[in-house]
């Protein structure tokens, strides 16, 4: 369910509500592009860049924890703004938002428990691969000669889910962003990065069709914070083992 926001002051505006940018968005750990501190404080490379983009267009971001799987038909409702959460620019994705320029290339990996073997694509034959359903990530296992896609709905607890279910060996390996599973590799010891795929996928802010305005202003603010080094330092802040890619 999308649930309702405030009535809009002014339809015909920039935003829904004027001075709020209303982001549909995940409370799912994606550390570190995006996540909740204990005391419920939102941070991350998306939403520090996310205020940094606001202030300089004098808006007040506002999220709103909404099921993945359901981004874009709460988009569609036109009580929020903008998707931003971990979204890349496909196809698919395309015949029904508009994508601002890309605030990130981003590669993916594959996670499995140590001592496994699995180093490579081949490693994954006849090994079932968990990921996010609908994602690009799943996506890829469909090129995995003789891998078996087991996908996950998008709930909030989802990389929890999975990384149990990795675990508890009902999977063979998990598929997701590489920055999303170096952390968790972190986290857990038993658990390694077998292989990385340098996939570069584009994420971006997804906009309603409807307005364009909107879209062309995001844009402007996001090459200014390119071009003013805001975007590098705080990729260098949150990102500072990867190269900036622009």
């Amino acid at each position: 369910m999308c649930p309702p926001l405030p009535v809009a002051e002014s339809l015909s505006g920039l935003t829904v509500e004027s001075g709020i940018l209303h982001i549909a968005a995940s409370d799912f750990d994606a550390r570190p592009m995006s996540f909740l501190t204990p005391d419920g404080h939102r941070t991350g490379y998306e939403p520090e860049l996310a205020r940094a983009i606001c202030a300089s267009l004098g808006l007040t971001p506002v999220w709103h924890n909404l099921p993945m799987a359901e981004f874009y038909t709460c988009l569609s409702t036109g009580q929020y703004d903008v998707v931003w959460f971990n979204q890349a620019i496909t196809p698919a994705r395309l015949q029904v938002v508009g994508f601002t320029q890309p605030y990130g290339l981003f590669d993916e990996a594959v996670l499995v428990k140590k001592g496994r073997g699995i180093t490579s694509i081949d490693d994954l034959a006849g090994k079932r691969v968990g990921g996010l359903a609908d994602s690009t990530n799943i996506a890829l296992v469909e090129g995995f000669p003789g891998a078996k896609a087991v996908p996950y709905p998008g709930s909030d607890q989802v990389l929890p889910e999975m990384l149990a279910a990795l675990r508890a060996g009902d999977i063979d390996a998990l598929i997701d962003d590489e920055l999303v599973l170096v952390v968790a590799a972190e986290d857990d010891d038993s658990l390694e990065i077998a292989f990385t795929l340098p996939t570069r996928v584009p994420f971006a802010i997804a906009t309603p069709k409807q307005n364009p305005t909107l879209n062309a202003t995001l844009n402007a603010a996001i090459a200014a914070a390119l071009a003013d080094g805001t975007m590098a330092n705080l990729w260098a802040e949150w990102i500072p083992w990867k190269p900036f890619p622009f």
